[in-house]
């Protein structure tokens, strides 16, 4: 009977929870299927109205290049997480199987890096950006973050689980350390590599704050700052067209997580 109650209660707190988050986007879809005189009077909790859906995501497609967002957006966090991949792969397993003069240093700034606020880092990346010349182009959104902190820890954590007999047998039979990774270890650490990339995708996917700072044109918008040019230039307070068009640049990164939402779940396992 104990167990039953503290399970009733965990999934009733659970629950409220999963509401709590879901209601944001609840909003988002009741505004974005109201006409404006609806959103602004006392008509919001009515039925929607299809002529003032086809009108707001008409508009929110028409007004502005939303899907030329999209593409943006896509290209920055895919690049991102392909050097991403590409750098924390091989500096987790040294870190974490090799041995070598400074190894211990590294790995501290590793942790520092964690413990730092990529607000903090905005003036000096933005001083570095500027002075290459690569003010409002895609290596301004992609360079500063090729190197990640989280993936690097992530990675070094999982190979310190991986037996060492495990690697000296695949030296023995011949492999060498890139073949060992890309053949043996890193097949093993798809888990993580899928927590991770869920992780990087949403973290960039919705970050406003660094393209706001480096993105001077709408042709290099990604999703989030172009939704905020498409409020103050085009929609103005037209609230639908606004939810609209927030809700589809959101599709995407839904779509993404409904594809790697069995590794999230596996990563998140493997850490522990």
């Amino acid at each position: 009977m104990i167990r039953l109650r503290s399970a009733f209660l965990r999934h009733s707190l659970l629950i409220l929870a999963a509401l709590l988050m879901l209601l944001p986007v609840a909003w988002a879809l009741l505004v974005s299927t109201r006409a404006q005189d609806a959103i602004l009077g006392a008509q919001l909790l009515t039925l929607p109205s299809w002529s003032a859906i086809a009108a707001n995501y008409t508009r929110a497609t028409s007004a502005t290049p939303l899907f030329g967002f999209i593409g943006n957006g896509a290209l920055v966090c895919t690049l991102i997480l392909f050097f991403q991949v590409l750098i924390m792969v091989p500096c987790g397993y040294a870190l974490a199987k090799l041995r070598f003069p400074g190894r211990d240093a590294l790995w501290g700034a590793v942790l520092l890096g964690l413990m730092v606020p990529a607000p903090v880092l905005a003036t000096p990346l933005f001083v570095m950006v500027a002075t290459a010349g690569l003010m409002d182009t895609v290596a301004a959104l992609v360079v500063p973050w090729v190197v990640s902190s989280l993936g690097i820890f992530l990675m070094r954590q999982f190979f310190r689980r991986v037996p060492d007999e495990l690697i000296e047998a695949a030296r023995l039979d011949g492999l060498g350390e890139i073949d060992l990774l890309v053949r043996v270890l890193l097949p093993l650490a798809r888990p993580t590599l899928g927590a991770f990339a869920i992780i990087s995708l949403v973290a960039h996917w919705n970050d406003l704050y660094w393209p706001s700072i480096v993105v001077t044109s709408a042709e290099r918008a990604t999703p989030p700052f172009g939704v905020m040019l498409f409020q103050t230039q085009e929609a103005g307070t037209e609230y639908g067209a606004l939810m609209a068009g927030s809700l589809i640049i959101a599709m995407p990164l839904m779509a993404a997580f409904l594809l790697l939402q069995r590794r999230f779940v596996e990563g998140l396992v493997a850490m522990k």
